[in-house]
């Protein structure tokens, strides 16, 4: 039974953590995802696709590699923010600006998604 409440627990914590992590990614951007993503924009989709797969990566890799729940809302948390700081980081140095997202430009969308996927998957491979 005790297996079943840790999977349970460890279940729902991740559930909440990228809840948790969608409204704050979407709030820290310059643009309303949601918003253009019901206008077709494919660009605002792959972003914050891109960044909610990244994510969950490192949070699949932290259920996978602790047996400790603080442990792994402390990892997910870390990779949080690195999921945000590699946005900022990423849309400055490259002198990306919102008005892509917003004009739909695809390429700009793919390539901040395959960065942040990219991102997870090392973030997540840190924790093994």
């Amino acid at each position: 039974m005790d297996i079943v409440v840790n999977y349970a627990l460890h279940l729902i914590a991740a559930a909440a953590l990228l809840a948790v992590f969608f409204l704050v990614y979407t709030r820290a951007t310059p643009f309303d995802e949601m918003t253009l993503i019901r206008q077709g924009n494919v660009a605002a989709a792959l972003t914050l696709g891109g960044a909610m797969i990244g994510f969950s990566m490192t949070v699949a890799s932290g259920l996978i590699h602790t047996d400790n729940l603080r442990a792994f809302l402390g990892w997910s948390a870390a990779a949080a923010a690195v999921q945000l700081v590699t946005y900022v980081l990423v849309t400055h140095l490259l002198h990306m600006s919102k008005q892509q997202i917003e004009g739909n430009n695809v390429a700009f969308g793919v390539l901040l998604a395959a960065i942040s996927i990219a991102v997870g998957a090392v973030s997540a491979g840190a924790l093994s």
